[in-house]
C-alpha cells in the first residue's frame, strides 16, 4: 500500500514538472532559425577595459562622415563625444540588449526612407567581436540608429 501511494506521488510529481517546463515562455527558447545559437546577454562585467570601436560613417548629409575610434572604460578615442557615445551604449547593455543586433528578420517595418547614409561599426564591446552595419532604409533601422545616438552621429534631414 505504502509503495502504491509513493508510485502515485512520483507520477504526480513527475508531471508537474514536465507541465511546468513546457509552459516557459517562447522568448526562453527564441530559435531565429536552423543552427543558431543565441549568444548569452551582454553584461556589465563582460570584458571590462576591452572596449574598442572603430566606426565609420558616409553619406549623413551633416560632415560627420569618415571614421572615428572610440574606447569606453575609461571614454576616449578620437570619436567626437566619447563620454556621451560610452553612456549611451553602457545603458542599452544595462539590461542586456545586445546594442548592435540586427533588426530580427521578419520584423515588420514602416516603409519610410531616411536617406543614404550607413555605417560601419566593428571592434569589441565587452569582450565580444562587433561587426554591425546601419543603414536608413526602413522605419525600423531608421528607430536602430537613432537609439546608438552619440555613437552614431544625427543625419540631415
Amino acid at each position: 500500500m505504502l509503495l502504491r501511494r509513493l508510485s502515485r506521488c512520483v507520477l504526480v510529481t513527475s508531471a508537474a514538472t514536465v507541465a511546468a517546463l513546457t509552459a516557459l515562455p517562447a522568448a526562453a527558447s527564441a530559435d531565429t532559425g536552423p543552427g543558431h545559437i543565441a549568444p548569452p546577454p551582454f553584461s556589465a562585467l563582460d570584458g571590462v577595459g576591452r572596449d574598442e570601436l572603430t566606426i565609420t560613417v558616409a553619406d549623413s548629409g551633416n560632415g560627420h562622415d569618415g571614421t572615428s575610434d572610440l574606447r569606453c572604460g575609461p571614454a576616449g578615442g578620437t570619436h567626437e563625444d566619447p563620454g556621451a557615445a560610452c553612456a549611451t551604449l553602457d545603458r542599452i547593455t544595462a539590461d542586456g540588449t545586445d546594442p548592435f543586433a540586427p533588426v530580427p528578420d521578419g520584423t515588420n517595418c514602416t516603409m519610410l526612407y531616411g536617406g543614404p547614409a550607413t555605417a560601419h561599426i566593428t571592434g569589441t564591446w565587452h569582450g565580444r567581436p562587433v561587426d554591425a552595419s546601419y543603414k536608413l532604409s526602413n522605419g525600423c533601422e531608421i528607430a536602430r540608429w537613432k537609439r546608438m545616438a552619440p555613437v552614431l552621429p544625427a543625419t540631415a534631414p
